[in-house]
């Protein structure tokens, strides 16, 4: 479908912002209306630039992941890896349109792969057209201040729809767009996140759900909390659109030294659980307190998912296991399910690089054990 049939398309289908065609109930436990999925995010698209790719995702992950006994990946993808661009040169508005089928096909095939051993896939724009919570790409406009870019998003979400047009909601769901924030400046990565308007929130929202339900009627849609993950959106709890958390707070231990999340990460306070980290005190009775308005969606009948969480590798291991043994039982608790950042990799299961961690030979990967069996006990 071209842009412009597209866009002519797509502005006779939205209706009024009030009204959802998909209906979770059918498909999903009447508690939290989504299942209590549990897994990892695999970072196989994360780069816009698939010759920086840095995982490759085989048959024998996603056979420890379902033999260890998860059921859920989320794929954060960076939408320039699936396009046909000059990348020496900046991206344009238009060459967001440009998509690259050979790209397309190989995601395609991961989440069939997934779906094979029984995981259940949840595609999420990591970087939209106009918005990444992460610098480090020029994007060719704004996704909260420009409606060619709210355009752009509505037919990338159009075609990852027709793509899984006949996957069932057991196998593939959608998740919008990762961490949402408005920021003055998006290529500085320190610049201050603030919430978003609701009702703008609401409208991007709405614009994607309607270009994905015209395709299937029944796809499971996730809307990442405002600011960054952390707030819930009451603006569109009349929709069945789930919302999904974080389990990053405080980061003062999740984020601990990382240099893209700290202006001065060598100077930070060590961090203790529970205790006083520099001039606050952090406890699970705050832990409670962050995710009370999560268990209270829950409560409502709206679904609910943490899509990340986890800690850096430079908190101290016994903290980081302390802290989140808290977080995975709060959400466990109200039958929330969540992904780990990441499998592979610095917050992961595998080659996490800790240096206070006594590792299992793991064919070849470097396991923490203690981590792994803290996950398959929630």
């Amino acid at each position: 479908m071209k842009r412009r049939d597209f866009i002519a398309q797509f502005s006779m289908t939205v209706v009024a912002a009030g009204v959802a065609p998909a209906c979770l109930s059918d498909i999903v436990p009447a508690m939290n209306k989504l299942p209590r999925w549990r897994g990892f995010n695999l970072l196989d698209f994360f780069s816009p630039d698939p010759a920086h790719r840095v995982q490759h995702t085989t048959d024998e992950h996603l056979k420890w992941m379902r033999d260890w006994g998860f059921d859920f990946i989320r794929l954060p993808i960076a939408y320039p890896y699936y396009l046909h661009i000059d990348r020496t040169k900046n991206i344009s508005p238009e060459d967001v349109y440009h998509i690259n089928d050979q790209a397309v096909e190989e995601i395609v095939r991961l989440v069939d792969k997934a779906n094979q051993y029984g995981l259940h896939v949840s595609v999420n724009l990591h970087r939209a057209p106009g918005y990444c919570i992460n610098a480090g790409f020029h994007e060719p406009f704004n996704l909260w201040k420009d409606e060619v870019a709210q355009q752009a998003f509505y037919f990338h979400w159009n075609m990852w729809a027709r793509q899984f047009k006949d996957r069932s909601a057991k196998q593939v769901s959608f998740d919008l767009i990762n961490e949402p924030a408005m920021r003055e400046d998006m290529n500085d990565q320190h610049s201050p996140a603030t919430a978003l308007p609701g009702e703008l929130y609401r409208k991007i929202i709405v614009g994607a759900a309607h270009a994905i339900w015209k395709e299937n009627p029944s796809r499971i849609i996730l809307a990442d909390g405002n600011h960054v993950g952390n707030d819930i959106i009451p603006e569109i709890e009349d929709l069945n659109i789930a919302q999904s958390c974080r389990g990053y707070y405080p980061h003062a231990i999740s984020h601990y030294k990382a240099p893209w999340a700290n202006k001065d990460p060598e100077h930070m306070p060590v961090p203790v659980w529970p205790g006083q980290i520099g001039n606050q005190y952090f406890d699970r009775h705050k832990l409670e307190k962050y995710y009370q308005p999560w268990i209270q969606l829950v409560q409502k009948g709206i679904g609910v998912h943490c899509g990340e969480c986890g800690c850096w590798n430079q908190t101290p291991h016994s903290v980081f296991l302390s802290w989140f043994g808290d977080v995975l039982d709060i959400l466990t608790a109200a039958g929330i399910g969540y992904a780990l950042w990441n499998f592979i990799g610095d917050f992961g299961v595998l080659n996490s690089g800790r240096s206070d961690v006594q590792y299992e030979n793991w064919y070849g990967y470097q396991l923490d054990r203690q981590l792994l069996e803290l996950l398959m006990k929630h």
